[in-house]
C-alpha cells in the first residue's frame, strides 16, 4: 500500500499547465512545507514536498491555492529518477495527490503572517468572535444547565 496524508502550507503559487490535444490533461504542481512533529537543535523544523495534480483538481489548485495557504492532502509517494544532462542519476520524490482539502478558513489563512520556508507563521492569532476570550465564547449560564459535561 503506497498512500501518504500530509498537512502542510504552499511555499510557493501553483504551477499550472495545459497539455497539448484534444484530451490536454491540466497539470498542477505545487510544494509544501510540513512542519516536524519533533524538532531538534541544528535540524530543519519543516520538510519539503513537491506535489503534482490532474484535471479538476489541478484547476482546483489553480482558482483557489497560492502561496501561504494551509492543506491537507491525500496521495501517493513516487519516485522522480531521471538522468542529467552530465548522465549523472539524480534521485528524487513527489507526492501525487488524490485529495485536498483547506485546513483553515480563508480569514485564518490571511492572518496568518506566513513568509515561506520558515515554521513561524505569525504571532498575531485569528481574531476571536465577538464575547470571546482566549478562543472560547461564553456560555450564558442560564444554558449551563441543559450542558451535560458541566
Amino acid at each position: 500500500m503506497n498512500k501518504v496524508i500530509m498537512m502542510g502550507r504552499l511555499t510557493r503559487d501553483p504551477e499550472i499547465r495545459y497539455g497539448q490535444g484534444a484530451n490536454g490533461t491540466v497539470v498542477g504542481r505545487f510544494s509544501i512545507a510540513v512542519d516536524r512533529r519533533f524538532k531538534r537543535e541544528g535540524e530543519p523544523d519543516a520538510d519539503f514536498f513537491d506535489c503534482t495534480t490532474f484535471g479538476k483538481q489541478a484547476e482546483f489548485v489553480e482558482k483557489y491555492l497560492k502561496k501561504g495557504t494551509k492543506i491537507v492532502l491525500e496521495g501517493s509517494v513516487q519516485n522522480n529518477n531521471y538522468t542529467n544532462k552530465d548522465g549523472q542519476k539524480v534521485y528524487g520524490t513527489r507526492i501525487v495527490v488524490d485529495n485536498l482539502e483547506f485546513a483553515e478558513s480563508k480569514a485564518a489563512s490571511e492572518n496568518s503572517g506566513y513568509t515561506g520556508g520558515q515554521s513561524s507563521y505569525g504571532s498575531q492569532p485569528a481574531p476571536a468572535p465577538s464575547g470571546a476570550q482566549d478562543g472560547f465564547m461564553d456560555i450564558p449560564s442560564e444554558i449551563e444547565e441543559e450542558l451535560p459535561f458541566t
